[in-house]
């Protein structure tokens, strides 16, 4: 069965992703929540075992093909800018291959501090680079976040 992408707007389908997020993680016993606005550089916040984990999602439904080989494509950038994310901004990318109902959980530092502004996620190869990422929901439960003013060079330490 083809896939038919049905939400042509994509403000509207980055919504739907995030539901579609907090609805599985929710289902895999998180809690989330949902911050107030669109400003922070993430979208979700999963807690777990009392902390906190910062989740930026993301989707495609982008199939592009290298020989025969399919793979998706999904910018990793935030959506108002051109710019890539930097570090400390989230703890995680979560992103949503649409047609595959497929999530790859990965650490921000796969994606942030350097120019990759673009993901290439091959979904059916056993020597994809996210392979250990595909559905690794357990990966937030065993992430353990810096201090904010170890993870953002740009923060003031607190001298209390």
């Amino acid at each position: 069965m083809k896939f038919k992408n049905t939400i042509e707007h994509c403000k509207r389908r980055g919504e739907w992703a995030e539901l579609q997020f907090m609805a599985k993680a929710s289902k895999q016993g998180y809690h989330v929540f949902r911050p107030w606005g669109d400003s922070a550089r993430y979208d979700v916040v999963v807690e777990t075992r009392g902390r906190f984990i910062r989740v930026q999602v993301k989707s495609t439904t982008c199939q592009r093909f290298q020989g025969s080989q399919g793979f998706y494509v999904c910018n990793a950038r935030p959506s108002t800018s051109r710019k890539v994310y930097r570090r400390g901004e989230f703890d995680f990318l979560a992103i949503y291959v649409i047609p595959e109902d497929l999530w790859y959980i990965l650490p921000a530092k796969l994606i942030v501090g350097g120019k990759r502004s673009t993901v290439h996620i091959f979904t059916t190869s056993p020597q994809s680079r996210y392979l250990p990422y595909k559905e690794a929901w357990d990966q937030l439960s065993k992430h353990r976040r810096r201090t904010t003013a170890q993870s953002d060079p740009d923060q003031p330490e607190d001298n209390v």
